[in-house]
C-alpha cells in the first residue's frame, strides 16, 4: 500500500470519499486524515534498542514496547475539496493541519 499511497489517496479524493489512514504520508499525498504512532518517535526508540544491543544487551532481555506518542494529521485542503466540515473539537486535537 505504501508504494501506491498517492494513487490510493487520489482515488479517494476523486470519489469524494473521506479517508483515514494509519500513516501520515498518505495524508501528505492528499488523503483526508491519519491517526497513528509518531513514526519519528518510534525510530528514536529503535535507535535506543540498537544502542543497547550493540553495547552487549541480549535482545531477549529487552522489554517489548508499544508506541506512547501518537499523531493526528488532517488535510484541510482535501476536506475542502470533498466539501467536508471538520468539527472544531477535532481540529483542536490535531497534531498537524495541512492547509
Amino acid at each position: 500500500m505504501a508504494a501506491n499511497g498517492k494513487r490510493i489517496a487520489g482515488f479517494a479524493l476523486k470519489s469524494r470519499l473521506p479517508s483515514m489512514y494509519v500513516r501520515r504520508d498518505f495524508v501528505d499525498a492528499g488523503g483526508l486524515l491519519s491517526y497513528g504512532a509518531d513514526v519519528a518517535d518510534s525510530y528514536r526508540r529503535v535507535a535506543y534498542f540498537v544502542d543497547r544491543i550493540l553495547k552487549g544487551a541480549k535482545p531477549a532481555d529487552l522489554p517489548v514496547e508499544q508506541p506512547t506518542k501518537f499523531e493526528l494529521v488532517i488535510n484541510l485542503k482535501t476536506a475542502k475539496q470533498i466539501a467536508l466540515t471538520i468539527p472544531p473539537e477535532l481540529l483542536a486535537r490535531a497534531t498537524k493541519l495541512i492547509k
